[in-house]
């Protein structure tokens, strides 16, 4: 989880991939509508994200009851967000990525393709980002660090969190 340019869609496929689960990206189950407000810069309130966390938990809830795991990509900024996505399971684990805002913006303006997010829309992200409180048991990576060297910190949590539990 974190703001646009943080690098969800790069470390969670590389984590999904180190631990053999399967990945989602979050953005990928944004109604239509949702896509083309963010693609004209209008922010998206927290009705026109209720669809969309909804499916997002959905994936959780299937990926609990298949024992299958998964790993999802999604900015989650609101706690009330995040307590959607517990809801579909208790246990998730979120990881939190953060960076200085400069960083994330020189970030989006080097992004290529055909991204739908503008980099202008980040200001309000970060404006709406509540910040995981301890009771949400976040774990929490400086996206200074490089893509692999985050998910090598990840593992190590996961496995100190398997140890830890038997």
């Amino acid at each position: 989880m974190g703001v646009a340019g943080a690098g969800k869609s790069t470390v969670g496929p590389l984590l999904a991939n180190a631990l053999g689960l399967s990945y989602l990206e979050g953005d990928d189950l944004h109604p239509a509508d949702n896509v083309r407000r963010m693609a004209q810069g209008i922010p998206l309130s927290d009705d026109d994200r209720r669809g969309w966390l909804t499916a997002i938990a959905e994936r959780i809830t299937h990926a609990l009851r298949t024992g299958s795991g998964l790993v999802i990509a999604c900015s989650a900024l609101k706690r009330a967000y995040r307590d959607v996505l517990r809801g579909a399971d208790p246990d998730l684990q979120l990881v939190f990525l953060t960076g200085d805002a400069a960083l994330l913006a020189r970030r989006m303006s080097q992004r290529g393709g055909s991204h739908f997010f503008p980099a202008y829309l980040l200001e309000t992200q970060l404006a709406t980002l509540e910040i995981p409180a301890p009771e949400e048991r976040a774990w929490t990576f400086d996206v200074t660090d490089t893509p692999d060297a985050i998910v090598g910190r990840i593992l190590e949590r996961v496995t100190a969190a398997r140890t830890a539990t038997g």
